[in-house]
C-alpha cells in the first residue's frame, strides 16, 4: 500500500519535465529520483513514466495514478485545514457535563454568553448528580468537584473550593453547637444521596471521618440547603453554594477545623485534542467565576 510520502513524491515527479527538474525540487540527485520511481513502479507492477535523458512523459497508468495522488493529497490538506481551523476559531458541537446546581447557576449562563460570541458553536449541557464517563458519553468538557486525581484527562482549576459543615442559627440555638466530629452522632444531619457515593460517611482533609444520620435526605443540593436554612439540621456543603448565606448571617460554619477540599475543575480528555471551542469556553467560564469569587468563597 502506498504511503503518503510516495504519493507526495510522485505528485512532484509526475508534474515535472525531467528527472533533473524533479530532483531539484526534491533536493536529491536525479539518480535517487530514478531509483525511487523504479521501486514504486515495481511495487505497482506497471510503468508510470516513460523517461529519456531529456524528458519525462506519463503513461496512461501514470496519469491515473497522478490524479489519484493529487486527489488524496488535496483531501488530506482539506481535513488538516479544518482541524487547524477548529483550534483557531470555535465551531461545532460543544458537549458539557456538570452537576445540577452548579450547572444551572454558572455553566448554563456561561454557555449562553459563549454562543452569543461564537455563533458557529452549538452547545449541549447535560446535568447529572454524579460525573459521567467523559469518553463513553462523548463529552468535550466536564465540571467536577474534588481533589485532583491521577487521570488520563487534563484538569484545569476554575476555583479553589472546600466543603464545610454548616447549620442555621436557629438550629444551633435549639440543639447546641457540636464541639467535635463525634458529637454529630447526636445531631440531625441532612445528607445528599448521590449516585456512586457513601452519602452517610463524611470524610475530611485531615483523614478524619464520621458516619452521620438524620431524618431528611435528598439528591438535590439546593433542596438540602433550603432545609438547613429552615433549621432542620447540619449539612456538609461546598462553600461556593453557601458563602452568601454565611456572609449575611443565615448560616454558620460549625467545626471549621474540619473541611474537605473540593476544588472546582474543568476536565477534558486530552491536551492534544483540546479544540478552540473547549479552550475558549474554559477561559470564559473561569473569568466569570473569578469575577464572582468574593461571593463564592468564605470570608
Amino acid at each position: 500500500m502506498a504511503g503518503e510520502s510516495d504519493m507526495n513524491f510522485f505528485a512532484v515527479v509526475g508534474q515535472r519535465n525531467s528527472l533533473a527538474e524533479a530532483a531539484l525540487d526534491l533536493s536529491v540527485t536525479a539518480s535517487a529520483v530514478s531509483r525511487r520511481l523504479a521501486r514504486i513502479e515495481d511495487r505497482l507492477g506497471v510503468r508510470l513514466i516513460s523517461r529519456t535523458t531529456r524528458r519525462l512523459s506519463l503513461t496512461s497508468e501514470g496519469e491515473a495514478y497522478l490524479q489519484a495522488c493529487l486527489d488524496i493529497i488535496g483531501r488530506i490538506a482539506t481535513a488538516e485545514g479544518a482541524i487547524s481551523a477548529s483550534r483557531g476559531a470555535p465551531q461545532g458541537l460543544l458537549r458539557v457535563n456538570a452537576t445540577f446546581q452548579f450547572g444551572r447557576e454558572h455553566v448554563a449562563p456561561a454557555l449562553s454568553a459563549f454562543t452569543v460570541c461564537h455563533p458557529d458553536v452549538q452547545t449541549q449541557l447535560v446535568l447529572t448528580d454524579a460525573p459521567s464517563n467523559i469518553v463513553e458519553e462523548g463529552f468535550d468538557l466536564q465540571i467536577r468537584f474534588g481533589e485532583p486525581t491521577a487521570t488520563r484527562h487534563v484538569m484545569a482549576l476554575l476555583l479553589r473550593n472546600r466543603r464545610v459543615l454548616i447549620a442555621s442559627p436557629d438550629y444551633i440555638a435549639a440543639r447546641g453547637l457540636p464541639k467535635r466530629l463525634s458529637d454529630l452522632a447526636h445531631h440531625s444531619c441532612i445528607v445528599l444521596r448521590q449516585e456512586h457515593s457513601a452519602y452517610d460517611v463524611w470524610r475530611f482533609g485531615d483523614d478524619a471521618m464520621v458516619r452521620v444520620a438524620g431524618d431528611m435526605s435528598t439528591n438535590d443540593g439546593e433542596i438540602a440547603v433550603s432545609w438547613v436554612l429552615a433549621g432542620h439540621g447540619i449539612m456538609l456543603r461546598s462553600e461556593w453554594d453557601i458563602a452568601r448565606h454565611v456572609r449575611d448571617g443565615r448560616l454558620k460554619v460549625v467545626l471549621p477545623r474540619h473541611v474537605m477540599r473540593a476544588d472546582i475543575m474543568a476536565v477534558y480528555p486530552e491536551r492534544l485534542n483540546l479544540s478552540a471551542k473547549v479552550r475558549m469556553f474554559i477561559d470564559l467560564l473561569r473569568d466569570r467565576i473569578k469575577e464572582r469569587s468574593m461571593d463564592l468563597q468564605l470570608p
